[in-house]
């Protein structure tokens, strides 16, 4: 099973999917991370060195990549805006779209500066950004998931979403855990 999960950037793609990975015994695959890891330099980094179009550029090459995992895959904000890259996710498995509002997504990313985007757009420039993106991630969407007061919950939506069983203990292991 692949499953991408995308949406703007804080709107708990990372959080919630490693809550589901772990729920799901599937490992996560951050994509953002992944890139840093294969370009050895930061986001930041990457867009200041090389540009944004090449990030996207590689940010589309991973995704294609990652198609044949076996994976919870946490796409950064723009994956699912380049149309063959969400064609290949959605031909290789479910791509679910976090639903979260502008203001709880831009209350996480304001101060974060490993996001070059939100470094160098005022709040109401990226309240535009995610209203034009929004069409595209719910056109790109096999699921919407509305957000839940915490990652375990979104996840546990997602799951049931899904319609997946949950793996024998799982659901006894998440209510200890808690």
């Amino acid at each position: 099973m692949i499953l991408f999960l995308c949406g703007f950037m804080g709107c708990g793609k990372s959080a919630m999917g490693r809550a589901l990975a772990w729920k799901l015994r599937l490992p996560l695959i951050d994509t953002d991370a992944y890139i840093v890891e294969q370009e050895g330099m930061s986001i930041p980094e990457i867009f200041e060195k090389k540009g944004e179009p090449y990030f996207r550029k590689v940010e589309a090459e991973a995704i294609r990549s990652l198609c044949s995992r076996n994976a919870i895959v946490a796409c950064g904000g723009g994956a699912m805006l380049n149309p063959d890259t969400a064609a290949a996710a959605r031909a290789a498995g479910t791509v679910a779209l976090i639903d979260q509002t502008f203001e709880v997504c831009y209350s996480r990313i304001k101060d974060d500066t490993n996001r070059p985007i939100v470094q160098k757009n005022t709040k109401e420039q990226l309240r535009e950004i995610f209203n034009a993106r929004d069409g595209i991630y719910r056109a790109h969407a096999n699921l919407i998931v509305p957000p839940a007061d915490t990652p375990e919950e979104t996840a546990q939506r997602l799951i049931e979403l899904l319609g997946i069983p949950m793996p024998t203990g799982a659901a006894s292991e998440v209510q200890e855990q808690k």
